[in-house]
């Protein structure tokens, strides 16, 4: 990843909705963000710090209320800017079964007020819903 070039997000908190490719039952959750080192300016602050991921049940059935809208908490996770640049986070609620949809809220970041940089995401876990020569079933 190169420092600058990242999806930046207004504000220190924000979310964003992951639809995946295909129906997957999510066991981890990786985030990456350049090494202090690596920035030119030696600034990292915009990097995220707290975060939740969860999913939309609504969403995973197919449709969107947003009224009725349950969401399920698969966990609450601290991104820490001394450790590696690549840090993968275990779900700490596993669900039974598969989704397509992944929301990631940024709580707070590493103290930038006008942004937050997310660089890379990575969701970890069980495809679903594939046929005997890989293709998923749609």
């Amino acid at each position: 990843i190169s420092p600058g070039y990242c999806w930046p997000f207004q504000a220190s908190r924000s979310q964003v909705v992951f639809r995946l490719p295909t129906q997957v039952r999510p066991t981890a959750i990786t985030v990456q963000h350049p090494l202090k080192k690596s920035s030119a300016l030696g600034d990292i602050s915009s990097a995220p710090r707290d975060f939740t991921v969860s999913v939309s049940l609504c969403q995973a059935l197919g449709g969107v209320d947003e009224e009725r809208e349950e969401e399920v908490l698969l966990g609450t996770f601290s991104y820490d800017t001394e450790k590696e640049p690549t840090q993968t986070f275990p779900l700490q609620n596993e669900l039974p079964r598969a989704f397509q949809f992944i929301r990631l809220v940024i709580q707070s970041n590493w103290g930038k007020s006008g942004y937050t940089c997310i660089y890379r995401v990575q969701v970890h876990g069980k495809i679903t819903g594939m046929n005997a020569i890989g293709q998923a079933r749609g």
